[in-house]
């Protein structure tokens, strides 16, 4: 169904996707808060991307030249928003990408979680396919993106059920905003202090600044990771689950790295 005022137009999920939003929404508690940590990897891929991009496309960067990840919560409105100015989507980057998923990342997946005893979903963004996490938190998720080389922005949503809305909607700067709509039973990931202690556990090492604001007081927004590489710091003062984290940072993979190497050149 589409609505010509603004290219509104309801979709249907591939059927795999379809799956999957069932298996995120019934996953167990203790697994939530991976949500965050595949937002904020899939927020620093699109700002390497656009990084990458720049360095053929002279003025693709603009006016923003600081890539960042914005991190927003209220408690009041109950929701989370995770922002980004990197590459940003077209309508259908975000069809592509967030609807019907022409890669096979959805089903190997879903295969991987029937190999293996419970529910453990932590592996989810290795298969391209952590975005889905989101609804392991949210009710419903809004993705509003506007591409670095198009003028026309548009949003994504969905309630996690049988299909999606596509439609033309104003974004001023590129980059990409999602908001979700955090569920009654989710409710700890409204506290500032809970996202405070998350980000770090998963992000420290996200090679562009991370900034938390809570919307319901007036303090300023707070960088919250690290980012300064582990080649920067002396090996003494290095611990093994820092190279690990850094790994997982860089490679957006969470799995454990084969060898760890420390040399100074």
């Amino acid at each position: 169904m589409a609505d010509t005022k603004n290219n509104k137009e309801s979709l249907v999920f591939q059927a795999e996707v379809s799956k999957l939003l069932d298996l995120m929404a019934n996953s167990l508690y203790s697994e939530r808060e991976i949500f965050l940590r595949e937002l904020i990897s899939n927020s620093a891929d699109a700002c390497e991307k656009l990084r990458y991009e720049a360095l053929s496309k002279k003025g693709l960067l603009g006016k923003e030249k600081e890539l960042k990840i914005n991190i927003r919560v209220s408690k009041k409105k109950k929701i989370i928003e995770v922002e980004d100015n990197g590459i940003g989507m077209s309508r259908q980057d975000l069809i592509d990408n967030l609807g019907t998923i022409a890669r096979s990342g959805t089903n190997k997946f879903i295969e991987a979680m029937k190999t293996k005893k419970g529910d453990d979903l932590s592996s989810i963004g290795q298969f391209g396919v952590g975005f889905y996490s989101s609804y392991m938190v949210a009710d419903s998720v809004k993705v509003l993106s506007k591409s670095a080389e198009l003028e026309e922005s548009f949003l994504w949503s969905s309630k996690g059920k049988d299909n999606y809305i596509v439609e033309s909607f104003s974004k001023e700067n590129r980059g990409t905003i999602i908001t979700l709509n955090i569920k009654k039973d989710s409710d700890e990931f409204l506290d500032s202090f809970r996202l405070r202690s998350i980000i770090p556990k998963y992000s420290n090492y996200i090679p562009f600044p991370i900034y938390l604001k809570d919307l319901d007081n007036k303090e300023k927004e707070e960088k919250i990771n690290e980012g300064n590489p582990l080649w920067l710091k002396d090996k003494k003062n290095i611990k093994p689950e820092d190279y690990k984290q850094f790994y997982n940072n860089i490679s957006f993979n969470f799995d454990e790295p084969l060898k760890t190497i420390h040399y100074n050149a």
